[in-house]
């Protein structure tokens, strides 16, 4: 199914529509006569990478289904300053009333890819992923998630139900990295990795004699991921995570890991500046 299809993004929808009309968009209806057609352009103020452009038709057909919506571009398209990305046509109350919940999801999910872009220009040729984290804005991880493919990312897990993945609180409720990684390779559904987060050289050691399929290096040092990666020797998958920045992420890359996992593509990433421009027809 479409991401844009999902229960879940149409429930999203409604609760911005609901959070941002309220009882109605008084200003319009006290200013604008009922009756007024516009047209409605949205353009970049930055150079991006566009994300969520369908999302514009969902929000017009849960207020009212009358605007017609043109996409200039697509999805995952790089666009310059000035650029138009989409034109509406339709009621003036319609178009102003929906302005703001088209303009936040794009303006947020453009962000997303367009900083997620950047991680992964910055380790091209390496052969390594950029994935993305579960620390996502609450009610948005699966547009978020998309955002980050639309920038050439990848996701990591969706939930708690569709990954393995054992943390230091995991460990200390299991009684150490061999119990819990021996607990979970018995219940695991089929198919399902064990991964498990290290954050020294003796955990590593530990998860891979448990039979590890992933190990997480959390938050070392670049020669500490170098070394490890060494002592891991292409038994398990190596993901690196913790303090990943645009700044060292190519030296992170470098060391050998598969994997580099960042928060900040979603839990902190600033959004890209975009704007609508009414016209009356």
């Amino acid at each position: 199914m479409d991401v844009f299809d999902l229960p879940a993004v149409d429930a999203l929808v409604r609760t911005a529509l609901t959070e941002d009309l309220g009882a109605g968009d008084v200003t319009t209806r006290l200013t604008v006569p009922a009756e007024k057609r516009a047209r409605a352009e949205i353009s970049a103020k930055e150079n991006a990478v566009i994300a969520g452009l369908p999302l514009i038709r969902k929000v017009c057909a849960v207020a009212t289904g009358r605007v017609d919506v043109r996409e200039h571009v697509s999805d995952g398209t790089r666009v310059a300053s000035g650029d138009v990305v989409a034109s509406l046509a339709g009621p003036a109350h319609t178009l102003l009333a929906t302005e703001r919940v088209i303009l936040n999801l794009l303006q947020h999910l453009s962000g997303v890819a367009t900083f997620t872009a950047r991680f992964v220009a910055a380790v091209g040729g390496s052969g390594c992923r950029i994935v993305d984290t579960r620390k996502t804005t609450p009610g948005l991880r699966v547009l978020e998630k998309y955002a980050v493919r639309v920038g050439g990312g990848f996701n990591h897990r969706t939930g708690l139900n569709d990954g393995i993945l054992i943390k230091n609180n995991h460990i200390t409720a299991a009684g150490g990295v061999a119990a819990a990684v021996g607990a979970a390779h018995v219940g695991a559904p089929h198919g399902l990795k064990v991964e498990v987060e290290c954050t020294t050289f003796a955990e590593v050691d530990e998860a891979l004699a448990a039979g590890a399929e992933i190990i997480l290096l959390d938050n070392m040092s670049i020669d500490q991921m170098t070394e490890a990666v060494r002592r891991i020797g292409g038994r398990a998958l190596v993901e690196a995570s913790g303090g990943v920045t645009l700044n060292n992420v190519a030296a992170v890359a470098a060391t050998g890991v598969d994997i580099i996992s960042i928060g900040a593509l979603t839990h902190s990433v600033p959004a890209i500046d975009l704007h609508m421009t009414l016209f009356l027809v």
